[in-house]
């Protein structure tokens, strides 16, 4: 099976997850890296320059075999299926994964919408109101739904789940935001704790040793 990975040359999350059940797994996979440019061709024509088709005008795109699969979710699935981080015969457990890949898309949208405020001082009054509010009670939420007996937050394993909450998280509390506090996360220990367990993790630090810049932050946990 040829695998390619399609994304930006940064460990955001919608792509990260992916990359890393791959890695974890040991499937082998092309980690293609787009610069800027090539996103403008993209947007323009709905393909790569090499004819690679892109059909939403977004990325991460996933390429198996000639095929082509978009949005993060579904390549997140697909990866984690192949990988053992994602069930493929038990659907009660791979449905409660998805909630949770949905629930990353959640806060990533949330904070997102700030980058369209021009004023940065309005950015990042907005970004503290939301910490305060909207995404204090969101991870209230998340916080509820880990278990006390498990590092994992659909137990008992690593998921793509964890990879997904813990790259967001991981962003949100690196520092890069501005307004976003570092300290989002010192109310919510279960949160803390999966996001630490899948930072330690062996397979993801070997990944972060080979992929992450040296300067780059990767979060407050």
């Amino acid at each position: 099976m040829k695998i390619r990975l399609i994304y930006f040359n940064i460990p955001f999350w919608r792509a990260e997850v992916s990359r890393i059940a791959l890695y974890i797994g040991d499937i082998p996979f092309e980690d293609v890296r787009i610069k800027g440019d090539d996103f403008s061709y993209i947007k323009e024509n709905g393909k790569m320059k090499d004819g690679t088709i892109i059909p939403f005008r977004q990325l991460p795109v996933l390429e198996v075999d000639g095929h082509i699969i978009a949005q993060t979710a579904a390549i997140a699935r697909f990866c984690g299926k192949l990988s053992g981080l994602y069930p493929v015969n038990d659907h009660l457990k791979a449905a409660k994964i998805d909630q949770f890949i949905d629930f990353a898309t959640d806060l990533n949208t949330m904070v997102s919408s700030t980058n369209q405020i021009n004023d940065k001082d309005q950015k990042i009054t907005a970004r503290i109101e939301l910490a305060k509010g909207p995404i204090k009670r969101k991870l209230g939420m998340l916080e509820r739904c880990i278990t006390e007996r498990s590092d994992w937050i659909v137990p008992a394993s690593i998921s793509i789940a964890d990879i997904a909450i813990w790259r967001v998280l991981g962003w949100f509390t690196s520092g890069l935001l501005d307004g976003m506090p570092k300290n989002l996360l010192e109310d919510f220990p279960k949160t803390r704790r999966v996001c630490l367990a899948v930072d330690q993790h062996p397979k993801v630090q070997e990944w972060i040793g080979r992929t992450y810049p040296e300067n780059y932050v990767r979060g407050n946990y």
